[in-house]
């Protein structure tokens, strides 16, 4: 799975001369690890040159102690089956030498020779040949040492570590570390918690004179011209005066400066260099870096020299973005903008890259470019628990945004050391502040941060990052939505106002969290459950988090949906092939029922979560093994910048346009189609729009009427109170009449539908009287009531609800609290539900969504299956077989594999939901990570879709492409 490789090692290097990188993927370099309480007496001996380490293991850096040892084979595969648990933790949850030796590089012919460490998890002591150099505490704090008087440029060093465990418990004791790694309900406990040296080991050469954190700002006085600064700190290391020259350009642009500087002995200046003194700084039409799908995310680089005499001492490149960030919490929610734009939120949360640390290099590319590919636009770096530099750079390199989190998780204690959290959080603001991806900085998931932290967190923030981003104490409450609920609904209920989360304000508003449980494919299923595991469900599924474990994802609800909505599944594969539809419907709805929404209260939504640590059943779009499961190509869909997409509650069809471009002479159209695959003429709607920049706009209704019947008209009602009118004028049919309560919380009104009746659906006209929070129960004996719905956003006016449907004769609206000084009081109270009426469609039918141009050229298109019975999709196991068409090309470049293929469907039925995969014709193996522009689609008689997949020349090897092609309609394939 993972990729990090000797070509990042190489970059690395090639990229600036005067460093040599002690990482193993030096092909020079060897490191080994040993327990401290291994080593007895032999602790006096491993910092001589030559020492034996033949009993020790093989160290992975940068790394963790038990990434080393499984990497080794002195531990099973973690990620399969129940190994991990098995894992004796005490081996690990411990203190661990690191040792290696190294020669200085021939070319090392300046002044000063540095040692540097870039992350130690969770505290370290340093020794080279012999000698303590330095102590490191939090994985964040970086060590920088002089070490030109201690290393030799003609025998061997020996560089050993000491690395000191995190000690439980991690939250949020032990912060700053990577808490996670205790377990949580997404991961397992990792043995060792994630210690050891966890970033890039170093060595630089410098002059007397070298260059400390540089910090490129952009103003932005129009977007027509931006003002550029650039502070730095230059560090004079000899014990005499030095006077230099800073010089530097900006690319693109060939912009240049230079300032001479004066540095005392031992001492360390400021630099400031702007507009005021260089007004070449100022650049005119500026290439603007903007988030995914609101323009190119462009970067600049500066290269920065410092200068002795014609000699250059030190040298730094910066790569940066010419952007401005403010925002606004109009409403009580939180609006980004961006270069002036205000930018809708796409997004989801990252809990860790990987559960042991492995995610290396180039591997952030790959996890961000799908995230681009689902057309997000921001990444939460949840609980700060991604620390590596490529994550960054691939963020500003694809236009994602980050909402970064410090490490601190609600549970009301501070960490044991606040002022190592402090400086460890003023390192991660120096370390990264230059990447114009950074939008937002969170103290809290979930909380607060204690005193003295959030008001140190804040002053942080405005003196390292000069307030330019936006600082967040709390990850679910002012100004946001709450977080959660992280289980599965019907679509509709995303809709429906106000799905509401845990924690801040009602509303959809800007939802930090909000996810549902979602099952892989069966092929990625079979990579990490032992063969006798794989059906029925059971404890290997739990310790993959599908069962109490992950208790949070609703997994037996999420089982009910597959098997109530698409028919009782019949083994694994069948359940696999059913959870992918799930997953489509319900990560498809969560995005479009936030975009119906746009800045009518909506501002953005981040999914929980977006990409998988650990091989899991539970909070992914694609899986740990690069599988696009059917919640990346929901999410994938809804996400798309110009969006065509259908609202399931009032059946309207709306244009949402999350891009910063009017789009004129549009055509939307819509189309509904039954199983034999001919289309109802009567529902055909077609509309030409012009669509505003950054907007939701409502084009048409489709009619399927019979949903609104109201079963409640004309039936009894019965009230605990009654102080205006009797109960009966709720179900009247008159909306002139209306019915109230005694001036009481805990008032109730109900109506008998005569005879049980399904129901999934009420709509209450409240008068000035009205219930700030209620509940809507069911009963069949009215005495035993059960709820269906509870809303703490009660409204004068028309409150319309919709929930998973359920049986009962009687209705009740229960009142919790009163929204005024009076009672209750409803002109109507309708309910919905009953028998549907198939007004000419099949039991479950099609709709089918298109956006043109004004050429006719496709821009968006859209699917959805309907039932007649809302929640009960089973006739789709009755589907007829279909016959396709697959033509198919590959072509190789520059490294890549491209397969271009065009699927036909030559049947007169629906092909559902077609998945196309691209496999090794010799081992039938998928290949990925694969980037592709579709799957589970869906044609129509005589359709056609073109899918293009990629990926890497490496991945396929000598062997050759063989494609799968498998729409729904098959018989499910049973394995092995």
């Amino acid at each position: 799975m993972l990729c990090a490789s000797f070509a990042l090692f190489a970059a690395k290097a090639s990229a600036q001369t005067d460093v040599f990188y002690l990482n193993d993927t030096n092909s020079q370099i060897t490191w080994k690890v040993k327990a401290q309480a291994d080593m007895g007496a032999d602790s006096l001996k491993l910092y001589k040159n030559g020492y034996a380490t033949q009993d020790w293991v093989k160290a992975v850096v940068p790394g963790t102690v038990f990434a080393s040892y499984v990497a080794a084979g002195l531990e099973k595969d973690p990620n399969f089956g129940d190994n991990i648990y098995k894992v004796d933790k005490i081996k690990y949850d411990r203190d661990f030498w690191y040792r290696t030796e190294f020669d200085v590089p021939a070319n090392f012919n300046k002044e000063k020779i540095w040692l540097n460490f870039k992350g130690i998890n969770r505290k370290a002591d340093i020794y080279l040949n012999g000698t303590k150099i330095g102590a490191l505490d939090g994985f964040m704090q970086r060590g920088v040492y002089d070490v030109t008087k201690l290393v030799s440029k003609t025998v061997p060093n020996t560089l050993a570590v000491l690395v000191v465990c995190p000690q439980n418990p991690l939250v949020n004791y032990a912060s700053p570390t990577y808490i996670p790694s205790a377990s949580w309900d997404w991961m397992p406990y990792v043995p060792g918690l994630n210690s050891g040296i966890t970033d890039d080991v170093y060595l630089s050469n410098t002059g007397a004179l070298s260059i400390k954190d540089p910090w490129i700002r952009t103003e932005l006085p129009t977007n027509a011209r931006a003002e550029v600064s650039i502070a730095l700190q230059v560090k004079n290391s000899t014990n005499t005066f030095q006077s230099g020259v800073i010089s530097g350009v900006i690319s693109p642009g060939n912009i240049a400066f230079e300032q001479k500087i004066f540095v005392g002995a031992n001492s360390t200046a400021d630099v400031k260099l702007d507009t005021r003194r260089f007004p070449q700084l100022i650049i005119n039409g500026p290439k603007l870096w903007w988030p995914n799908g609101y323009g190119d995310p462009n970067l600049y680089t500066c290269k920065l020299n410092v200068k002795l005499g014609d000699a250059v001492s030190d040298s730094k490149e910066v790569k940066f973005g010419i952007k401005k960030y403010s925002y606004d919490t109009v409403g009580r929610v939180l609006h980004v903008y961006v270069n002036g734009t205000k930018i809708f939120l796409k997004g989801g949360n990252w809990g860790m890259a990987e559960y042991m640390l492995r995610c290396r290099g180039a591997e952030y590319d790959t996890k961000v470019k799908l995230h681009k590919e689902m057309n997000f636009n921001i990444i939460r770096n949840w609980i700060g628990s991604t620390t590596d530099e490529e994550f960054y750079d691939a963020c500003d390199k694809y236009g994602m945004m980050v909402w970064d989190d410090f490490w601190l998780n609600s549970i009301p204690n501070l960490p044991n050391d606040v002022n190592t959290f402090n400086a460890n959080a003023i390192e991660k603001i120096k370390r990264f502040r230059n990447h114009p991806s950074i939008a937002i900085w969170c103290g809290d998931n979930e909380g607060d941060p204690m005193p003295p932290l959030n008001n140190w967190l804040r002053e942080d923030i405005a003196t390292y990052d000069g307030g330019d981003r936006h600082y967040q104490p709390n990850s679910h409450a002012g100004n946001l939505t709450g977080s959660g609920p992280w289980t599965n609904f019907d679509p509709r209920w995303y809709f429906s106002r106000f799905p509401n989360g845990f924690g801040g304000n009602p509303g959809w508003g800007l939802r930090s969290e909000i996810g549902t449980a979602v099952f892989t494919n069966v092929e990625s299923f079979k990579k990490f459950i032992p063969a006798d595991k794989l059906w029925p469900r059971n404890e290997m599924w739990n310790l993959h988090f599908f069962g109490p474990s992950a208790g949070n994802a609703g997994p037996d609800r999420y089982d009910d949906g597959i098997n109530n909505r698409y028919g009782k599944a019949t083994g694994i594969e069948d359940y696999c092939r059913k959870a992918q539809l799930l997953n489509i419907e319900v990560n498809k709805a969560m995005y479009e029922g936030w975009e119906d929404n746009m800045w009518e209260d909506a501002s953005g939504i981040l999914t929980w979560m977006s990409q998988s640590a650990y091989p899991s059943l539970v909070w992914q779009t694609y899986d740990y093994y690069y599988d696009l499961t059917g919640a990346y190509w929901g999410a994938k869909k809804a996400c798309e910048p110009l969006h065509i997409q259908w609202n399931p509650v009032n059946n309207a069809i709306k244009i949402i346009n999350t891009t910063g471009d009017n789009a004129a002479g549009l055509t939307a159209s819509a189309e509904v189609y039954n199983t034999d695959g001919l289309p109802v003429k009567e529902y055909a709607l077609s509309k030409t729009v012009d669509v505003p920049a950054n907007t939701a706009l409502n084009c048409f209704s489709i009619n399927f009427a019979a949903e609104h019947e109201d079963l409640a008209k004309g039936k009894p009602a019965f009230a605990s109170s009654s102080a205006t009118g009797e109960p009966a004028l709720v179900s009247d049919g008159n909306s002139g009449s209306r019915w109230a309560s005694n001036q009481n919380d805990n008032e109730w009104i109900y109506i008998d539908l005569g005879k049980e009746q399904t129901i999934n659906g009420v709509k209450l006209n409240w008068e000035e009287a009205y219930a700030k929070a209620f509940k809507i129960q069911v009963s069949m004996d009215s005495k035993t009531w059960k709820d269906a719905a509870e809303s703490g956003d009660g409204h004068v006016g028309v409150q319309q609800l919709t929930f998973d449907e359920v049986q009962g004769r009687y209705v009740r609206m229960l009142g919790l609290q009163r929204g005024s000084g009076w009672g209750y009081s409803l002109w109507d109270f309708e309910v919905y539900g009953g028998q549907p009426k198939s007004n000419g469609l099949s039991d479950v039918h099609f709709i089918k969504l298109k956006l043109t141009d004004k050429n006719g050229k496709l821009i968006s298109d859209n699917f959805y299956w309907r039932g007649n019975k809302r929640t009960d999709f089973s006739a789709l196991n009755s589907l007829p077989k279909v016959k396709l068409k697959v033509s198919s090309a590959v072509k190789k470049s520059n490294g890549k594999y491209y397969v271009t293929a065009k699927v036909s469907n030559l049947s007169p039925a629906a092909a559902f939901a077609i998945r196309v995969q691209a496999t090794k014709a010799s081992t039938g193996e998928q290949i990925l990570p694969a980037i592709m522009n579709d799957n589970y689609f869906s044609l129509m008689r005589g359709e056609s879709k073109e899918v293009t997949i990629e990926f890497d020349a490496e991945l396929l090897g000598k062997d050759a492409v063989k494609l799968l092609v498998e729409p729904y309609n098959e018989p499910v394939k049973v394995g092995k």
